[in-house]
């Protein structure tokens, strides 16, 4: 969710975050009528061995194939409440890495599923969907060389010890479909080693959040009207959990606090693009069940991580900045604010300051 319409919910919910809106053309059934949804990728937890097969030119009548072979890890973060799959493979092009962040939206009974890949670094789209009868499917619109498609993910197959991941891509509508990727997993492990969780050596930037890794206890104050001339502030303390995920190109920020204003809880990923040398940061709340829109952008500079994006705020389009820094061993701080003048002047409204409770 981007920064400001994430302050705007926040200040109308009481800081108790709204869900994201439905897709249109989506039906809603009442909560009554939805079966709790919550464990169904229970299944995918665990270190497995993988068989990928993919085609190279996807949607041009070839049928030429590649195959990959490799392990695909999966552990709860978050609570529970979401979950985290790490991808290593290698085939007849190289070495290649994947990330995936499952989130369920308990209001509208639905999972999402974010990708990332490591030559990128980047966010791609993410697809939504449920289970049913023991069969997942997740969608979402997307185009391929400039050409708008379906794009629909699939697990089938499932058992204990191994299940059936597919990628396919429909021209009409979903009239059609043409598989693009089939992934056959076996259990290795139904917990993962510790080795999975050791951060390797990388490169350049992709170590600038080292400093933040571990337990904080935070104390936040946050204007509660921004760009509006008040002085309203409300505080309140929690706790934040940061850990290194795949392999340290990326981390997760688990956010809880409470305080005058009521209770919050937040979700942010950070990736390192190893090409632009640059963060990419997104955020989800335990209502809306999927990470944000388009993430901030940042890199270090002076030993300052901040993050840029645009987005509107009232109505009308505002930059936001969102810093985070180390101030010593065991203390940093993380800053937000809104501009309505393209940066020339910034007006802070969220201020965390974190003391290290664990390294």
């Amino acid at each position: 969710m981007k920064f400001a319409r994430m302050f705007v919910l926040l200040v109308a919910a009481s800081c108790a975050l709204c869900a994201l809106p439905a897709r249109s053309g989506t039906p809603q059934a009442s909560a009554s009528t939805e079966r709790d949804g919550s464990h169904d990728f229970d299944f995918n937890f665990g270190l497995w061995k993988t068989q990928i097969k993919r085609r190279l030119h996807p949607l041009s009548g070839s049928e030429e194939m590649i195959e990959l072979n490799g392990t695909v890890s999966v552990r709860k973060v978050w609570g529970g409440r979401a979950a985290l799959e790490e991808i290593e493979t290698d085939g007849p092009l190289g070495h290649w890495q994947g990330m995936s962040l499952f989130l369920y939206n308990p209001g509208a009974h639905q999972w999402s599923q974010t990708f990332i890949g490591s030559k990128s670094g980047a966010f791609a789209g993410g697809i939504i969907g449920a289970f049913k009868d023991g069969h997942g499917e997740l969608y979402a619109p997307d185009t391929l060389e400039g050409r708008a498609i379906l794009v629909r993910g699939s697990w089938s197959d499932i058992t204990p010890k191994s299940h059936r991941y597919e990628e396919s891509y429909s021209t009409d509508g979903g009239k059609t479909w043409e598989i693009q990727l089939t992934a056959y997993k076996t259990k290795l492990a139904d917990t993962l080693p510790l080795s999975q969780f050791v951060l390797k050596s990388d490169h350049d930037g992709s170590h600038d959040f080292d400093f933040d890794l571990g337990q904080w206890k935070t104390h936040s104050r946050r204007l509660m009207h921004p760009l509006s001339g008040a002085n309203d502030w409300a505080e309140m303390d929690g706790v934040a959990n940061v850990s290194a995920v795949w392999g340290g190109k990326a981390n997760l920020a688990e956010f809880k606090a409470n305080g005058s204003a009521g209770p919050m809880e937040l979700l942010a990923l950070r990736i390192y693009n190893p090409v632009t040398k640059q963060w990419s940061i997104n955020f989800a709340h335990p209502d809306g069940g999927a990470l944000g829109g388009v993430p901030g952008i940042g890199e270090m500079q002076d030993g300052r991580v901040t993050f840029y994006d645009q987005e509107p705020f009232n109505g009308k389009a505002i930059l936001v900045r969102f810093s985070i820094w180390s101030i010593a061993a065991d203390s940093a701080r993380s800053e937000q604010a809104f501009s309505t003048d393209g940066g020339k002047t910034w007006e802070t409204n969220w201020v965390n300051d974190y003391k290290r409770v664990v390294p």
